[in-house]
């Protein structure tokens, strides 16, 4: 079949789509910025990417008719609560409004289960969504899903930093809360094998995990699969806000998705019971088997997708990465630096290894130190490291960068800037006549950003020339 995919490079679309083109589907990805489609698309004859965004109905208009099957995955966790809302709907009604003119015959949904009568603000426009996106002219079908549990989605992330650094925590009362956690996999079984099966046309079903569980006893299970043993006590005095700050500080989330996280927790999240698994043969794993196999994919550096490269932790890019592509030479400041490579292989694999576990090669601790202030004051610090140790694309994070181009043929890593800064910054490695250039660019914004370059101007001079002297094998 034809099978169109929204959010083609968030969490679920970007694993979703090797299991469609496993199956001997076409796939084509919809996405805002095609910079961010994995550079693996553009070498396989069966998938096409096609830019274009559904809050602007007029980047749809060259978008194929020819679609059978249609998987709508867009969420927008990462806005605030003043717009997310009114930004789903108008995206769902701009989704529809397209799709209605194809030949699609199906499209699917994955959505958050509902069956409480207080729902948080994320899973009412979920909820919303699933309303405006019922049509005469097209068979929808409906999952439901919980909290969803696999290598690099933010509940597994986030459950593996409070395990993992806190032996003895004082946690918020919605720990108590019950949920029926589900393997990734699993939603992607259920995604995968519903495409085209007229027994699940115009049909809604509740997916989830074989357990009742606590978000407390997910923690301990957690604690158990990694061997740790710790304490948790409940307490009722901490506020939502206040919830939201300790996720914040102690995880690796942006306080945007924490508060949205802890607005959602505080429901419960139990699905109702269907043929679903008899009808699609998936019978879903349990909460430990899932973090076991996460584990398993963490081990071997196979993690396809994670929620740090989305752009739900991203400040000020939403998706447009090609907006900064071009670094700007006037009104700036630079760090230019350049060395004589001895072994360009070598020296491109160290750029392609930098940041995360890594580490910046020079001065690491001044980098460490720089993650802590820009989290005192409210930035993302260097908490989400890498997700891979060796392979970066455009669209992933790098602790407080973000990728805006990588290409190892043209020997050639951009970085653009995420923390708390009075400007905009830039870093680029660029290997050209044999030579590594790295030039870092600072964009100042008022009188402060002026004054913050000269601040800083003699770590720069300290950090840079450490840096690339280590990229090169020189000693230093």
């Amino acid at each position: 079949m034809n099978i169109l995919v929204t959010g083609a490079t968030g969490y679920i679309g970007k694993r979703l789509i090797p299991s469609l083109l496993n199956e001997g589907h076409t796939v084509v990805c919809v996405v805002r910025d095609r910079l961010r489609a994995d550079k693996s698309y553009s070498e396989h004859e069966n998938i096409y990417v096609i830019e274009g965004d559904f809050l602007k109905p007029e980047t749809l208009e060259n978008s194929p008719l020819k679609i059978d099957v249609a998987y709508y995955l867009i969420h927008s966790m990462s806005h605030s609560s003043k717009d997310f809302a009114s930004l789903e709907a108008r995206c769902a009604e701009n989704f529809k409004s397209y799709i209605e003119t194809t030949e699609v015959k199906q499209v699917i949904y994955l959505s958050g289960i509902t069956n409480e009568d207080e729902l948080s603000k994320h899973l009412q426009s979920r909820k919303n969504v699933e309303t405006i996106l019922k049509s005469n002219t097209y068979a929808l079908t409906i999952f439901k899903a919980g909290i969803i549990v696999g290598s690099g989605s933010s509940s597994f992330e986030i459950i593996r930093d409070l395990v993992e650094k806190l032996p003895f925590m004082i946690a918020p009362k919605w720990l108590n809360t019950k949920t029926q956690p589900l393997a990734v996999r699993d939603v992607l079984a259920f995604l995968s094998k519903a495409a085209g099966n007229e027994q699940l046309f115009n049909k809604t079903f509740d997916v989830f995990g074989p357990e009742v569980i606590t978000y407390k006893d997910m923690l301990l299970q957690f604690a158990e699969v990694r061997g740790l043993k710790r304490y948790i006590l409940t307490v009722p005095v901490m506020t939502p806000k206040l919830s939201s700050y300790w996720l914040y500080f102690v995880t690796s989330t942006s306080y945007k998705l924490a508060t949205s996280l802890v607005d959602s927790m505080g429901v419960q999240i139990i699905g109702k019971p269907s043929n679903i698994n008899k009808i699609l043969n998936v019978n879903p794993l349990t909460y430990k088997e899932a973090v076991s196999l996460a584990f398993e994919k963490i081990e071997q550096n196979s993690i396809v997708s994670s929620w740090k490269d989305s752009m739900v932790s991203s400040g000020r890019l939403r998706n447009q990465l090609h907006k900064y592509i071009n670094v700007p030479k006037y009104g700036c400041f630079t760090d230019y630096k350049e060395r004589q490579v001895k072994n360009s292989e070598k020296t491109i694999n160290k750029i392609w290894a930098i940041g995360g576990k890594t580490g910046w090669y020079y001065g690491t601790f001044l980098w460490r130190i720089r993650g802590y202030i820009d989290k005192l004051f409210g930035g993302i610090g260097l908490r989400r490291g890498r997700t891979s140790p060796t392979d970066l694309d455009a669209g992933d994070a790098l602790d407080f960068w973000r990728v805006i181009f990588a290409d190892k043929k043209q020997q050639k890593l951009l970085l653009y800037a995420e923390m708390r800064l009075p400007g905009e910054a830039w870093l680029e490695f660029k290997i050209e006549d044999g030579l590594l250039k790295q030039t870092a660019t600072f964009r100042p914004r008022g009188l402060f950003g002026r004054l913050y370059w000269y601040i800083v101007l003699p770590f720069h001079g300290f950090i840079f020339r450490g840096m690339i002297n280590k990229l090169v094998d020189i000693e230093t």
